[in-house]
């Protein structure tokens, strides 16, 4: 139905529907499947993301013990302390983590669109809620407007870290949570495109570079600071502002930016923080020989 962001926007204004309801019923379309029982699955891959933020909110830790406990950490903080970045935002930074925190511990979650990238969606969605008490179905409508986005990014560029660095993972996934929190929020699909493409502007070049080869230094703390961009993101489209670069290029830069980054700086711990002296000692440190890595 939609081969990139400005036909998506163009199909959501002609027939006056919502991104999410245009993404509906292409699944439906695609799946042969009722909307109820598109629906039906959407539910449920929203409740196993709404207990994977329960479960980090608890505290929980990785095998390689690198992380764990932040969610924690920020969840006291919000209340003892009154946040500088104000409660919403840190909120849903605290419920990324969480759900990145989970996935590092073996746990489940639900890759979106992948899974060092998982913590964006479900962090802004479950923090954006307590501010717009949406319904369940505005819920899961959240969800497929984040897939409607994240479609147009696998079909058009990658959400693959080793393809084209963390802005592929983590800027995509912010993209598309800023993409659904305007749509929630009562923003037009243009304004979706808007707040997506600010959010990818400002994560290009973004390289991936993880400690050890896991998904989790600096993994989990880029999903708070995706979920962050998000937010802001979809304000600044709320508002009125507007990319200069339309959605469709930026994504098509980031593509390109992707094909010209260096293997050292695409998910083969060789390059960025992973070869960092303390990078190479946590390495060791884990798995007990001394990386020949440069």
């Amino acid at each position: 139905m939609f081969r990139n962001v400005s036909e998506l926007v163009e199909l959501a204004e002609n027939q006056n529907i919502s991104i999410s309801e245009v993404m509906i019923r292409q699944e439906m379309e695609v799946t042969e499947k009722s909307r109820e029982k598109v629906m039906g699955q959407m539910d449920e891959n929203l409740s196993v993301m709404e207990k994977a933020v329960e479960d980090g909110l608890k505290g929980v830790e990785s095998r390689s013990g690198l992380t764990g406990g932040d969610a924690v950490l920020i969840q006291n903080y919000m209340r003892d302390k009154e946040p500088l970045s104000g409660h919403l935002l840190l909120d849903a930074v605290s419920k990324a983590v969480a759900t990145n925190e989970v996935n590092a511990a073996m746990g489940i979650i639900c890759a979106t669109p992948t899974a060092g990238s998982a913590g964006c969606v479900p962090g802004t969605l479950f923090a954006v809620k307590e501010k717009l008490n949406p319904t369940r179905e505005q819920m899961i409508r959240y969800l497929f407007t984040s897939g409607a986005f994240g479609q147009v990014i696998a079909n058009n560029a990658s959400i693959s870290g080793a393809a084209g660095g963390c802005q592929a993972e983590v800027g995509s996934a912010a993209g598309m949570a800023a993409a659904a929190i305007v749509e929630m929020a009562g923003g037009t699909p243009q304004q979706s495109a808007e707040a997506m493409a600010i959010t990818l502007k400002n994560m290009l070049g973004l390289v991936c570079d993880p400690v050890a080869g896991l998904v989790e230094v600096p993994c989990v703390k880029r999903n708070a600071m995706g979920a962050s961009n998000a937010i802001v993101s979809a304000d600044m489209a709320l508002a009125g502002v507007t990319s200069r670069i339309p959605c469709d290029e930026v994504i098509d830069a980031m593509f390109r930016i992707g094909q010209r980054m260096p293997t050292a700086f695409k998910e083969t711990a060789q390059g960025g923080l992973a070869a960092t002296p303390t990078g190479r000692a946590i390495e060791e440190q884990i798995y007990g020989t001394k990386s020949k890595k440069e």
